[in-house]
């Protein structure tokens, strides 16, 4: 059985600095309970690892507008003003990274693996500070993998063995994060008792969930 906590448990475990991985795509699966429990806490200079920067109303998107994250490693950030106005003061670091990208190295450092060599972002500004290869007449860079302390994700039913089912595309992102980090969190908009949840509908299987969370709060702020 995976331990059952409050959202404010969690965050008394985040420290400034800490580096958290939030799953979702733009606030369709983000986990917008413990996200409002790191702006309660002010936790501070935080990396964030997200599909985006969210809107400024809503989810990560609180957490970049309050000042919080120090550095933010996304796909694009265009529905978040305040992030490019950070971006642009040197207030934030933004690491932009296609997003094909992102979900893979993340995938990678899940599997355990160095890296991967893709073509995307070769002879352009990606590939500065990398690695690059030629295969085939083909020129490849190495993306390294992508872990973090937390994952934070979001699920639509969890089991107490921590199993979860995360439906349509609220999975974005949210499976691979669950296996990159060291201590995971699946908020639940529900959380049903072992086998009750049917094996075949398992997103995310426990092994890779460290406890839960009850979703308090979904995109509409309530």
């Amino acid at each position: 059985m995976k331990p059952i906590k409050k959202a404010s448990e969690i965050i008394e475990q985040v420290k400034n600095g800490s580096s958290i991985m939030m799953g979702g795509f733009m606030v369709c699966g983000h986990p917008f309970t413990l996200a409002e429990e790191l702006l309660k806490k002010n936790v501070k200079d935080l990396t964030l690892i997200s599909n985006d920067a969210g809107f400024p109303d809503k989810g990560i998107g609180k957490l970049i507008v309050n000042g919080q994250v120090k550095h933010l490693i996304a796909s694009h950030i265009g529905l978040n003003p305040v992030a490019g106005q950070k971006m642009n003061s040197g207030e934030m670091k933004i690491d932009l990274v296609p997003q094909g990208t992102l979900a893979e190295r993340i995938r990678a450092k899940g599997a355990g693996l160095g890296g991967f060599l893709t073509p995307t972002g070769a002879n352009t500004e990606v590939e500065k500070g990398k690695k690059k290869f030629e295969i085939n007449g083909k020129d490849y860079i190495l993306e390294e993998p992508l872990g973090a302390d937390f994952a934070f994700i979001k699920a639509t039913i969890a089991d107490k063995n921590g199993n979860c089912f995360i439906a349509k595309s609220a999975k974005n992102f949210n499976l691979v994060m669950a296996m990159a980090a060291d201590y995971v969190v699946a908020e639940a908009e529900e959380i049903v008792e072992a086998g009750e949840l049917d094996p075949d509908k398992v997103t995310v299987p426990g092994v890779f969930v460290s406890s839960l969370v009850k979703a308090e709060i979904n995109e509409k702020g309530f």
